[in-house]
């Protein structure tokens, strides 16, 4: 017999968290996630994601054991400013049974109908920032921390419960090897001189901090045509900029600036930490934080986890500058491979950006819908 149980204090959210170590013992590519970092991002007094949305999280059990996570979201925003009726379901693990998959669901369901809601999506998360799609392909190939990995029966379970897809995202790798000064050098020059601009690099993380709110106000605004877009709040920029900013090398956040010093595009590249948080397992302390120094230090590895452009500066070839940057820093630091984060598969003006590059999709992921 299946139960489903609302995870609620600090202890039942760990078990919740912990759930999947199980259900991915001895699997080379999960990418487990940093139990107390997950823990605190549920806990609603301290995620400012919380404003704006509503989450409740589900075990199923049998015979006392979890067989299966589920968290159920209405994000308000999306659902009163985009008017886009939609109830989410994320952090979703489950075993190969299709009537756990269906009693989780159900519960995601019932949140949905009673507020009046027309259909369900997932899996995604709170917001825009954080983790979506269930992998389809590349079930062979390392995850990062900024994605979810599954086993393939996942979509399997969506697919025979009546779920189709929504939208489809790729990720992509290509070697530094690829990356010719000649793709963008001459744009380089020639963008700089036309607009007057410059690039702003940093060497230490304090240097950032000051331009991070800037940044955050940037993404906003060259996001917002995408699907299912929610801008991020004055307290989300201030938890994101507490939380993430110190994982990444300041040398791998590079900004493009106006001659009156305003950001019109930017970018960040995260170094891989997937390995350093494999050997943590999940633990930041004793040792989990020196392996994660070290692959700041020396992975050879680099994610590019975003990039964007203001929108009147967008198709004018800004992101010349930005690759020449990359292409010093990366030389410089001797990396080897580097990876796209998911991207929306008809995303034509980013997958383009990438292009001279030769890029390979190496993992494809999806959202599923269902009407309610």
């Amino acid at each position: 017999m299946i139960t489903i149980q609302e995870a609620k204090t600090k202890s039942e959210l760990t078990q919740f968290v912990k759930f999947p170590f199980s259900l991915y013992k001895n699997n080379k590519n999960w990418v487990p996630p940093l139990i107390g970092e997950e823990v605190e991002g549920f806990d609603k007094t301290k995620n400012p994601a919380f404003e704006t949305a509503e989450a409740y999280f589900y075990v199923a059990k049998r015979n006392n054991e979890i067989v299966g996570r589920i968290v159920a979201i209405i994000n308000w925003s999306e659902v009163k400013d985009q008017q886009k009726m939609k109830v989410r379901f994320g952090w979703f693990d489950v075993i190969d049974d299709i009537e756990v998959t269906k009693a989780l669901l159900e519960k995601v369901h019932e949140l949905g109908r009673k507020n009046n809601l027309e259909y369900v999506e997932g899996p995604m998360g709170f917001s825009n920032l954080d983790k979506v799609g269930v992998l389809t392909e590349g079930f062979d190939t390392i995850g990062t921390m900024i994605t979810w990995y599954n086993h393939p029966y996942y979509a399997t379970h969506f697919e025979q419960l009546g779920y189709v897809k929504e939208k489809e995202y790729i990720e992509s790798k290509f070697p530094f090897s690829n990356v010719k000064p000649e793709f963008f050098e001459k744009a380089n020059d020639l963008v700089k001189r036309r607009y007057q601009l410059s690039p702003l690099n940093f060497k230490t993380t304090k240097e950032v901090m000051p331009h991070v709110d800037k940044m955050f106000d940037l993404f906003n605004k060259s996001y917002a045509s995408l699907s299912s877009f929610v801008a991020i709040s004055d307290t989300q920029k201030e938890y994101f900029k507490k939380k993430y900013i110190s994982f990444i090398n300041p040398e791998f956040i590079k900004f493009v600036e106006d001659k009156d010093h305003n950001i019109v595009a930017f970018s960040i590249v995260m170094p891989s930490f997937s390995e350093a948080i494999q050997k943590a397992k999940g633990k930041l302390f004793p040792f989990g934080f020196l392996h994660l120094l070290r692959a700041k230090k020396q992975s050879k590895d680099v994610i590019f986890y975003l990039i964007g452009v203001l929108p009147e500066y967008q198709n004018k070839a800004v992101t010349a500058i930005i690759f020449k940057e990359y292409y010093e820093t990366f030389k410089e630091k001797g990396i080897l491979n580097c990876f796209r984060t998911p991207e929306l598969a008809d995303n034509a003006a980013s997958i383009n950006l990438w292009k001279h590059f030769d890029p390979q999709i190496h993992k494809r992921r999806c959202t599923y819908r269902k009407e309610l």
